[in-house]
């Protein structure tokens, strides 16, 4: 989707962080929507739990943020000025798009579910970075902390996913990312984020279903992205979404299902070791949000067949 050439939101909604910190143990991280893709692989060929190949961000205790570590960038304000940055700019995108995902959940979590929407935080890192779930690398991906209800992007990981996992390099294909870690945020908020660890690994696992749920809401925001009224009431931040821009999302979503990932990696389809659901599944449940805009829509913990969702029959 692009983001109309007037728009403008607050960047200092994002922090930068530097590269190292130093934390440990935590409780676990959400990442997917294209995020821990490398820690993935091997826990997909290995058969093991992706928690336990991210060392300290699994645990059962958590640590406290090292907040030393991370600044509001000038930079980014002096970039990021308007939706020309944000078209061009791969962290003013990141940026805007957070800016589109707040003023989407801002009102429609509270109508659809009766729960205020409490913005999460983002942070911009390279190399690494400390968290409330102990320490990361760009290896992750992007993901989403809940113990410091953060959502965290090194932006070099947009090339990686077009040039090793064949994603479009389309402007929804990132902003689909965004958008599934603010959908960890989402299931956070209403309680839900924890039915992954429950039950970790499986095709039809709490964590497969956590993921699908995700990437629904993903399409619950650009369902509304393009007619939201931007900050203050001004004009929508995105323009309207075309045949184009679906495509590029549902490529993104396509390259990070589990199978794909099997299959690329050499390795056989395992049902048994997915976490995220195959691509079919992850494209099917971002349509059955942006179709209908419903966070009911998106209830994959009860759907019977994480095939098909009801709103798309």
């Amino acid at each position: 989707m692009t983001f109309n050439e007037g728009a403008h939101v607050d960047t200092g909604r994002v922090s930068v962080s530097g590269g190292a910190g130093g934390g440990r143990g935590g409780r676990y991280v959400l990442g997917g929507g294209a995020g821990g893709l490398i820690v993935l692989v091997l826990a997909l060929l290995l058969g093991g739990d992706p928690g336990s190949l991210l060392g300290g961000l699994s645990g059962s205790t958590g640590v406290p943020v090292d907040t030393g570590a991370s600044a509001v960038s000038s930079s980014l304000a002096e970039r990021c000025r308007s939706g020309v940055d944000a078209n061009r700019d791969v962290d003013c995108r990141v940026v805007y798009t957070s800016g589109s995902l707040d003023e989407v959940w801002g009102p429609q979590l509270p109508a659809q579910t009766g729960v205020d929407y409490v913005a999460p935080k983002v942070r911009l890192f390279s190399g690494a970075v400390n968290t409330g779930c102990g320490n990361a690398t760009s290896d992750v991906g992007p993901f989403y902390c809940p113990a410091d209800s953060t959502a965290y992007f090194d932006t070099s990981f947009f090339q990686l996913l077009t040039d090793r996992f064949g994603a479009n390099d389309g402007a929804l294909a990132q902003e689909y990312v965004v958008a599934h870690e603010f959908g960890h945020h989402i299931q956070n908020q209403l309680g839900d984020i924890g039915r992954a660890q429950q039950d970790p690994r499986g095709a039809t696992s709490q964590a497969v279903r956590t993921e699908l749920q995700a990437d629904c809401y993903a399409g619950v925001w650009a369902h509304y992205a393009s007619t939201q009224p931007g900050p203050d009431g001004s004009a929508p931040l995105l323009a309207p979404l075309t045949p184009t821009d679906v495509r590029d999302a549902l490529s993104a979503a396509s390259a990070v299902g589990d199978d794909r990932i099997q299959r690329s990696a050499g390795a056989r389809v395992n049902p048994e070791g997915w976490t995220h659901g195959s691509s079919d599944q992850r494209q099917q449940w971002f349509l059955a949000g942006l179709d209908t805009g419903k966070v009911a829509a998106c209830d994959t913990y009860a759907a019977r067949d994480l095939n098909n969702p009801p709103a798309l029959r």
